[in-house]
């Protein structure tokens, strides 16, 4: 299992952004992620729970006939974790989340023909007021080699049935979702050669680049850092 402990990180007198959202394909390392920061700033942390949707593996088995019913339980699940997010602000300003709400729209648009999109898009815009913007959004990105090697090593059955095609296609709809996104300071990390989950050296140097981050786009490649 990988090591989501705290790492000490030396601030240098830096304070981080109040509140992270990270964001990446399926099996790209976010949630690891997202526990570590959390851990390493002594953060409250709000992850996603895939595992609580009771409609994600027939999903992943039947994607036509389950994708209604998937995508509204997890719009439901993020807006409800948002609103808890706003009710508990006073008392935790500062926390990390494994996702953003606005890409929620981006596997709809996947997964979900016409008539049902049109559903989904009137109770999206119901839930989704008010959303509290990011300090800092990170976008871990990598091939669908890459994904699909790590999905396979972390062996969760519920994914077993993951094909190459859907993340591809999920691939794509990030990097253009990413390459207008304006909603916060944005860090682009390039994650085909870097192992959050278990090398320290590539976790420390990701988040010393972070730290200095107040505004715009940004870009982290681990080569450059060897």
């Amino acid at each position: 299992m990988p090591d989501t402990g705290a790492i000490k990180i030396d601030l240098k007198g830096r304070t981080p952004p109040a509140f992270i959202a990270v964001e990446g394909s399926i099996g790209v390392g976010k949630t690891t992620l997202a526990k570590k920061l959390a851990a390493s700033f002594n953060y409250a942390v709000l992850l996603e729970e895939a595992e609580e949707n009771p409609f994600l593996e027939k999903f992943y088995q039947r994607r036509k006939q389950a994708a209604l019913a998937t995508q509204l339980f997890f719009l439901f699940q993020r807006a409800q974790k948002i609103q808890d997010i706003r009710q508990a602000d006073i008392f935790e300003p500062a926390r990390v989340t494994d996702f953003l709400i606005e890409k929620d729209p981006l596997f709809a648009r996947i997964n979900l023909d016409r008539d049902e999109y049109q559903l989904y898009d009137k109770v999206y815009k119901q839930l989704t007021i008010d959303v509290p913007k990011p300090d800092l959004v990170v976008y871990l990105q990598a091939s669908t080699d890459v994904l699909l090697s790590r999905i396979e090593n972390r062996g969760l059955a519920i994914e077993r049935n993951i094909d190459r095609s859907y993340l591809e296609r999920l691939n794509e709809v990030y990097s253009e979702f990413f390459l207008y996104y304006d909603g916060a300071p944005l860090l682009i990390v390039n994650a085909n050669e870097i192992d959050l989950a278990n090398n320290a050296a590539d976790y420390k140097d990701l988040v010393n680049y972070l730290l200095d981050i107040r505004s715009g786009r940004h870009y982290f490649n681990p080569t450059f850092f060897r």
